[in-house]
């Protein structure tokens, strides 16, 4: 497991987004809550390596603090997620949070049993948020509450890298009305495996009309490609979205307001159906 590092480039273009005053309509002053929530970015990964995660923690980082919606604390380790009390310096446990972000993790992190059952209590019970990015659902195989947490797990991207063609689902969703009803980016969507639609509202999926289906690697028959999706887990808000896989994805104000909203979404400061809808065929 390699390190992630914040760079100072990474933080700067941001900010030269932030100047122009197109990042995700935060020109506009906006009203910190009274209490300021915390999130807890974690970026462990344990397989493929993505050149993007520092540009996302990044994001994520530079989202709370323009904003003042919320606090952020970056780590490439788990040792935060869970409810033990420590003394160790200045350790923060899942108590001091109110959302956790999966920058892109994948493999099996780094969780004791205790670990994960603090974490699922914190979603579940608590009723505190999650974002997922990405490779978040590239991660914990081994672990069956994790992806009935998250809604399922990768199994292949099998068109890699392309110009995808995506349509919204529900354009009242905060983290993807600013969205038209069809349009196109590029980056690498997931195949989902243990999926299904009727288990999360979904928020943006590709437009099956306009795939090359002539390919090995697509596996799901009913030709459902979900690109964003929103549900609860216990008491717990969840997002989750494919897009993000490459560095420019987070200079696009698109993706960047679209994890912006998702986040206040988990934080409760918006509101957005979680409820399943009907099959789009």
């Amino acid at each position: 497991m390699k390190n992630y590092r914040v760079t100072l480039a990474s933080l700067l273009g941001i900010s030269a987004i932030l100047a122009t005053g197109i990042y995700l309509g935060l020109a506009k002053a906006q009203t910190p809550p009274i209490h300021v929530p915390r999130v807890l970015v974690v970026a462990q990964t344990n397989g493929f390596e993505h050149d993007s995660v520092s540009d996302a923690m990044a994001a994520v980082y530079k989202m709370g603090h323009d904003s003042r919606l919320w606090e952020t604390i970056l780590r490439t380790d788990t040792e935060n997620i869970t409810k033990k009390k420590l003394e160790k310096g200045n350790f923060k446990n899942l108590d001091y949070f109110d959302a956790i972000v999966f920058a892109s993790t994948t493999g099996e992190l780094s969780l004791t049993d205790d670990q994960k059952a603090d974490f699922m209590s914190f979603i579940k019970e608590d009723g505190k948020g999650f974002v997922g990015i990405h490779a978040a659902l590239d991660t914990n195989y081994k672990w069956p509450e994790y992806g009935e947490m998250i809604g399922g797990w990768f199994n292949e991207h099998p068109w890699g890298t392309f110009n995808a063609p995506i349509v919204v689902e529900d354009p009242t969703f905060p983290a993807v009305r600013h969205f038209p009803a069809a349009f196109m980016k590029k980056d690498e969507i997931y195949q989902a495996k243990e999926w299904s639609r009727d288990k999360v509202n979904v928020l943006l999926r590709l437009d099956e009309s306009k795939l090359n289906f002539d390919n090995p690697r697509v596996h799901r028959t009913d030709k459902d490609f979900a690109v964003a999706w929103a549900k609860m887990h216990g008491k717990g808000r969840v997002f989750y979205s494919t897009l993000g896989h490459t560095k420019e994805a987070w200079d696009d104000p698109d993706i960047q307001k679209m994890y912006f909203e998702a986040i206040k979404w988990v934080l409760g400061m918006t509101e957005g159906r979680t409820n399943s809808h009907t099959s789009h065929y």
